[in-house]
C-alpha cells in the first residue's frame, strides 16, 4: 500500500528506484534529528523551523510508509490518498515543504535537515520527465524537423516568385 507509482514507472532494480527509496529513508531521518536540534534555541524562529522539520518528517513517513505508523488509523487512508498523486505533484509538495523551514530560519541546521527533503523532490520532479529517448530517435526526430522547415523555406521562396 505504502508503494507509489514512481515505482512502477521504472524497473524494480532501476537506479532512480533505488535513489528514491534511499531519499525516503534518509529523508525522515534528516528532517526529524535536524528539527530537533534547531528546538534547543532561544530564538522563536528557530524553534518553529525545528517544529516544521519535525511536522515534516512525520508527514514523509505517514505518506512513503504508512506501515511504521500503525497506531495512527488513518496512515492507510493517506498513503492511498498520496499514492494516486502525479509525480510532479509530489516534486511540488517535497520541495515546498523543505522550503518552508529554510525561509522561516536560513542555518546550516535547516540547510542540511531539508536538503535531502528537496532532494527527494527533485528525484520526483526527475521521474515525472520520464525516461530519456535514444540518440537514434533523437536524430530521427531532428531530421524531419529540418526537412519540415525546409519544405517551408522552399514554399515561402516559390510564393514570393
Amino acid at each position: 500500500m505504502g508503494c507509489s507509482p514512481v515505482w512502477a514507472a521504472f524497473p524494480a532494480g532501476s537506479a532512480l528506484t533505488s535513489l528514491l527509496t534511499l531519499a525516503h529513508v534518509s529523508c525522515f531521518q534528516a528532517c526529524a534529528i535536524s528539527g530537533l536540534f534547531n528546538c534547543i534555541t532561544i530564538h522563536p524562529l528557530n524553534i518553529a523551523a525545528g517544529v516544521w522539520m519535525i511536522m515534516n518528517a512525520f508527514i514523509l513517513l505517514l505518506c512513503e510508509a504508512p506501515f511504521c505508523c500503525q497506531f495512527v488509523e488513518f496512515a492507510n487512508t493517506v498513503a492511498q490518498k498520496v499514492d494516486r498523486l502525479r509525480s510532479w505533484q509530489k516534486a511540488f509538495f517535497y520541495c515546498g515543504m523543505a522550503v518552508v523551514p529554510i525561509v522561516m530560519s536560513l542555518t546550516l541546521t535547516t540547510l542540511l535537515g531539508n536538503a535531502i527533503a528537496f532532494a527527494t523532490g527533485v528525484l520526483y520532479g526527475l521521474s515525472a520527465l520520464g525516461k530519456k529517448g535514444d540518440a537514434i530517435s533523437y536524430a530521427r526526430i531532428q531530421q524531419q524537423r529540418q526537412q519540415a522547415d525546409e519544405e517551408k523555406m522552399a514554399e515561402t521562396l516559390e510564393g514570393e516568385l
